[in-house]
């Protein structure tokens, strides 16, 4: 039975229009696009997680409820078109992990800034808000990375790579990508790599799965957004 598993794209941003009225928008690709509050509670639940359409589904539903959203169209058809415009992405196979690198082979890894300064804004933010500071604490604790999840982020600080790029330099055991041309060397020097087929051709490379499972690991634990380009 076939299993489908989504997840956001891109990054969200408060915009003013000059008369104080606050609204959301996200970015992806640098481009700008509007939401709506349906649109908006989906992609929301869908940022920094991956979920089948059940288990969206069991999350949207409450949430729909206490924020009495005006439902314009199904949330099958809410979810539609969110992937259509590019902003949520999905996975299908039969197996989870094929799902998976379905879902996350052709997404860019951007690193999430982690600069003291920026956390402790955020982490005092949330006291104000009301977060009790136990479980503030607990959302900005460091979690250990694993060796390779070090690796992927370090490689994605260098370049904006595609998951099935990063898993190319991995299994080529590459770790310098300061160059236009040591990215190109990396991936492409080769007689049939290209960024048409290096998503297929690396779903049977030996570290597909552990890549995958790294950079799912990353999001998870939000220290990755994933991008378009």
């Amino acid at each position: 039975m076939a299993r489908t598993f989504y997840t956001a794209v891109g990054h969200f941003r408060r915009r003013n229009d000059g008369h104080g009225n606050i609204y959301p928008v996200v970015f992806v690709n640098r481009q700008e696009h509007l939401l709506d509050p349906q649109e908006m509670a989906v992609w929301t639940i869908l940022n920094w997680r991956l979920l089948d359409a059940g288990q969206l589904e069991e999350k949207y539903l409450p949430m729909a409820r206490e924020l009495q959203l005006t439902e314009y169209r199904t949330f099958e058809n809410c979810l539609h078109r969110l992937e259509v415009r590019g902003l949520i992405a999905s996975g299908t196979s039969d197996t989870d992990i094929d799902a998976l690198y379905n879902l996350l082979c052709g997404l860019y890894i951007v690193p999430v800034s982690e600069s003291l300064p920026l956390r402790i804004v955020a982490f005092l933010k949330m006291l104000f808000q009301g977060v009790p500071f136990s479980k503030a604490k607990h959302l900005f604790t460091r979690v250990p990375l694993s060796a390779q999840e070090a690796q992927i982020l370090g490689l994605s600080k260098q370049a904006l790579l595609s998951t099935a790029e990063l898993i190319k330099c991995v299994d080529l055991g590459v770790t310098d990508l300061s160059t236009g041309n040591k990215i190109m060397d990396a991936l492409y020097d080769d007689d049939y790599t290209t960024s048409d087929n290096i998503v297929y051709a690396m779903q049977s490379a030996s570290c597909s799965t552990s890549v995958t499972m790294a950079v799912a690991n990353l999001l998870l634990s939000k220290k990755i957004i994933f991008e378009r380009v």
